[in-house]
């Protein structure tokens, strides 16, 4: 509950702020995926979440406990990436069906390069048994020349307001790239 009335509180003193679409020229289809480890006390599952934007503008989020424990971080986020994928793909899907067909492959950044190494690697080793339907998507996908998965830096991974606390500061400036802006605020 206490958790409810600090997000009322927020919401009440911030009106004017809303999503901000802007013409970039171009529709590409980009996301930022992370997972934390471990990081619910009781059960010790993680929450992993994604940030999905077209044409540079945020259009779908999401965050969500994971279903089973992971064994390690670069699971955790190795788990996440496949859920980013699978929106990035609806996305492309979209995209299609209403005639606007995406020219350039789409970015997945993430900021665990253990997980990026697990998705490149073609070979199957017994460290990644536990994730191997997973692998085996994201390898058909990558294979496609659908993805790529850019390394960003941890302080740059947008995804992180949705799997961790994260400074004030960390929080303002995610919230300009992300094209959230108060319409009240001077300019």
């Amino acid at each position: 509950m206490n958790a409810v009335l600090r997000i009322l509180r927020y919401l009440k003193s911030a009106p004017g702020k809303g999503l901000m679409f802007s013409k970039h020229g171009h529709l590409n289809i980009d996301g930022y995926s992370d997972a934390d480890w471990a990081g619910n006390v009781t059960d010790r599952k993680s929450t992993s979440g994604y940030f999905t934007f077209v044409g540079g503008n945020l259009v779908t989020w999401r965050s969500k406990k994971q279903n089973v424990v992971a064994l390690s971080s670069a699971e955790a986020e190795f788990r996440g990436m496949t859920k980013g994928i699978c929106e990035l793909l609806w996305l492309r899907k979209l995209l299609i069906e209403l005639g606007y067909k995406p020219t350039s492959t789409m970015n997945l950044f993430c900021d665990n390069k253990a997980a990026i190494a697990i998705a490149q690697n073609p070979v199957q080793h017994d460290r990644t048994k536990h994730v191997e339907v997973d692998r085996h998507f994201i390898k058909q996908k990558l294979e496609a020349k659908l993805f790529q998965f850019p390394f960003v830096k941890s302080e740059d991974q947008l995804a992180d307001m949705l799997t961790k606390a994260i400074s004030s500061k960390t929080f303002h400036n995610s919230l300009d790239h992300l094209g959230i802006s108060d319409i009240y605020a001077p300019t």
